[in-house]
């Protein structure tokens, strides 16, 4: 596992060269990734949980969210699909003031997409998106790649942080190599 686990980047034109066409859009497209793969995988699109449970997040991520150290969150690991298809790996962290009143439905999603919940909420902003690549050996490497047959030297994704109701949760997405091409 690489020291200090992954490191996320903000500046776009940093990785524009490097990250496939295919991906490019779909990491920097703002709106909801659930609709989109809704679009391009019609009547077929699903969420296969992978684990739902509370554990403390990686150091990066409770920082990113402004937790205290040790601190647990509730953390959703989930594969995007279309059909038989994995197009997605998809990491969620909330902490526990964020699952009250309203937003204790986030807790038991079970196999529903917590985008479509996220953007039929009016309060919803990105406060801000950030850019990663996994490679062998980082620790979410294995997890997102465990439904890939053939692994990619690296996995492109990119990670979340959302407010409702200045209520904060993180969404990590790495893009998987049977992901068709964005469509606006």
């Amino acid at each position: 596992m690489r020291p200090g686990g992954p490191k996320w980047q903000r500046n776009r034109r940093l990785w524009a060269q490097e990250i496939p066409a295919k991906i490019l859009d779909w990491i920097f497209d703002p709106a909801s990734l659930t609709a989109r793969l809704r679009a391009v995988c019609p009547g077929r699109f699903h969420v296969a949980v992978l684990a739902q449970r509370w554990l403390r997040p990686a150091h990066g991520e409770a920082r990113a969210l402004g937790m205290r150290p040790g601190r647990y969150g509730l953390v959703r690991q989930v594969y995007l699909c279309c059909g038989d298809r994995t197009l997605v790996f998809a990491r969620t962290v909330i902490p526990p003031g964020t699952l009250s009143g309203k937003e204790r439905k986030l807790a038991s999603l079970k196999t529903r997409p917590l985008g479509a919940l996220l953007f039929a909420e009016p309060s919803l902003r990105r406060v801000q998106v950030s850019v990663e690549r996994l490679v062998p050996g980082d620790a979410l490497y294995a997890t997102a790649s465990r439904a890939i047959q053939n692994k990619p030297k690296v996995i492109w994704g990119r990670r979340s942080l959302f407010a409702i109701k200045r209520k904060e949760l993180m969404v990590s997405e790495y893009f998987l190599p049977d992901i068709p091409p964005c469509k606006p």
